[in-house]
């Protein structure tokens, strides 16, 4: 075994236990997408039309999946702040241990998290009326860009949590991170919106995830995510989000390896 896995393992070990002991991070990221579900279905929901008479609420729900998977921007950037800011960053930095084994043994980590976490989302969804009506391998495919998208996600939230520094600032810039699910097609579809504001909301990376999950457990209505005018990544949107993770991971991965390794300054 590598000195990168065996270190980044002893991590993953870390933050399992770190977890178990501290779960509120985590049960609030899980009570999130739930809230929002019940406020958009229920309280919007009847005024949102969909083609073919299409429920909302099974139309949401893989867009819940998607926004819960990107969730570990926050996840990551929080535990990142936290541990740099209370220097056991540092601490790891003094031990002869791989530089890239503490960002990916939170990667990681957050990415086992998620999925344990997303059996009771899934339910949720079974509860409220979203059925997966995808193949086998659809579904393998849809669950494999979920985690994809939780450990891209998990990086950039690494990198931003040990620049920030500390739980305060990290706290109020995982805040303004609710923009990129507003601002996604995750909970209202796009072709009603201004041609300037829908080039931005299908560009925006979290869309062409959602769309791809949507597509793969058969929750899309025919004809609305690629309706005349769709930017590209709706109408190709695994290719699209394959794209974009390798891109992302491309940009931060080096970048958080870098700044665990350099720290701060």
């Amino acid at each position: 075994m590598s000195d990168l896995a065996y270190d980044g393992m002893a991590i993953v070990g870390r933050q399992l236990q770190r977890a178990r002991r501290n779960p509120a991070l985590l049960v609030t990221t899980q009570v999130m997408p739930l809230t929002l579900l019940l406020f958009f279905g229920y309280v919007f929901g009847n005024s949102v039309s969909l083609p073919g008479d299409a429920d909302y609420r099974t139309y949401i729900v893989p867009g819940l999946f998607a926004t819960t998977a990107a969730g570990g921007l926050v996840t990551g950037m929080l535990q990142a702040a936290v541990d740099t800011g209370r220097g056991v960053t540092e601490r790891f930095r003094a031990l002869p241990i791989s530089r890239a084994a503490v960002p990916l043994g939170h990667a990681v980590a957050d990415v086992l998290l998620f999925a344990a976490g997303l059996v009771p989302l899934v339910a949720v969804g079974y509860a409220v009326g979203w059925r997966n009506d995808g193949s086998a391998a659809a579904t393998a495919g849809a669950l494999g860009l979920l985690l994809l998208l939780r450990f891209t996600s998990a990086w950039i939230g690494i990198h931003l949590g040990m620049a920030v520094g500390n739980e305060e600032a990290a706290g109020q810039l995982a805040s303004t991170t609710f923009m990129l699910q507003l601002l996604s097609n995750a909970y209202v579809p796009t072709h009603g919106m201004p041609g300037w504001l829908r080039a931005v909301v299908e560009w925006n990376p979290l869309s062409a995830y959602v769309t791809a999950v949507r597509d793969l457990t058969g929750s899309a209505p025919p004809g609305l995510d690629d309706a005349p005018g769709a930017a590209w990544p709706m109408t190709h949107p695994v290719a699209a989000a394959l794209v974009w993770s390798v891109v992302l991971l491309a940009v931060f991965v080096p970048l958080a390896v870098r700044r665990s390794a350099r720290g701060r300054g």
